[in-house]
């Protein structure tokens, strides 16, 4: 099954983002907890929540993925700022479970100059404060372009975080293929070997999601800026092997290309003709 969706408006609420999504072909998507440059949360309407899940089980809706705001830093020199991220995530996560089973997703970081290792260690200390053993939702570690002073850049760095963390179990990684690629990973002609390399270092069984962007940039130019399928250093070719790859079978993809819904139609329109399996 070929579990694809894209980013939505979280504006108008949950049972607003399943309908859209269903609308241009999709049957999962990814929405912003708040707003992207930080803020306070929008209320739950338990009643949207409500309707929502049971749009979602007759739908066929898979498994759906909050993205944290571009602004929280847990590994920030600021201690402010670090401690913004933290009761960021707390609230996030305690808020995911009125949609219980379902990925919260964040960019691990800068270190600002403090050191790899120093940033890592700030990152799983987060984690260690936010993750709780009764929650359902599973935490992801987005692969990063390896711009500035980004952690993330290599499955190494994602390794050392989660190797700190105590509740492994509700860790994952969601795998960006224009930061992936950016970062040096070659997944338009080695993809086999990019995936054997995740597997031996993180374990494939924690791959839980994949952004599906084509980049703007060439290979290993560390730049993070996502294109539209098709239409960037990537190109359809790969984009038809990453989706029939039979490693990455049943990972839920979520498109994060510059694009509106109608675009993001196109996309997944595209995307399911490029699928060889029958579902």
């Amino acid at each position: 099954m070929l579990y694809i969706g894209c980013h939505l408006s979280a504006a108008k609420g949950f049972l607003h983002m399943g309908e859209e999504a269903v609308s241009i072909g999709g049957n999962t998507f990814q929405f912003f907890t708040r707003n992207p440059r930080g803020g306070k949360a929008k209320a739950i309407d338990e009643d949207d929540v409500k309707k929502f899940l049971e749009f979602k089980d007759k739908n066929g809706i898979g498994t759906i993925l909050a993205h944290a705001p571009y602004t929280i830093n847990p590994c920030s020199k600021d201690e402010n700022v670090r401690t913004f991220a933290l009761e960021t995530m707390q609230d996030d996560l305690d808020r995911m479970e009125y949609i219980p089973g379902n990925m919260y997703n964040f960019h691990p970081g800068s270190h600002v100059g403090q050191g790899v290792e120093t940033g890592i260690n700030m990152i799983a200390d987060i984690l260690n404060k936010v993750l709780k053993e009764e929650q359902s939702t599973t935490v992801l570690l987005e692969t990063m372009a390896g711009k500035g002073t980004e952690i993330g850049r290599s499955f190494e760095e994602l390794k050392n975080i989660i190797d700190k963390v105590e509740l492994k179990s509700h860790l994952g990684v969601c795998l960006d293929t224009c930061h992936v690629y950016d970062a040096g990973y070659d997944i338009v002609n080695k993809l086999d070997d990019v995936l054997e390399s995740f597997d031996n270092i993180i374990g494939l069984e924690r791959l839980k999601a994949i952004h599906l962007n084509d980049s703007k940039n060439p290979f290993e130019s560390h730049k993070d800026r996502h294109e539209k399928i098709g239409e960037g250093s990537i190109g359809t070719d790969a984009f038809e092997r990453i989706i029939n790859h039979p490693k990455l079978a049943d990972i839920p993809m979520y498109l994060e290309t510059p694009n509106e819904l109608d675009g993001y139609k196109h996309e997944i329109e595209l995307l399911r003709n490029l699928k060889k399996e029958e579902e």
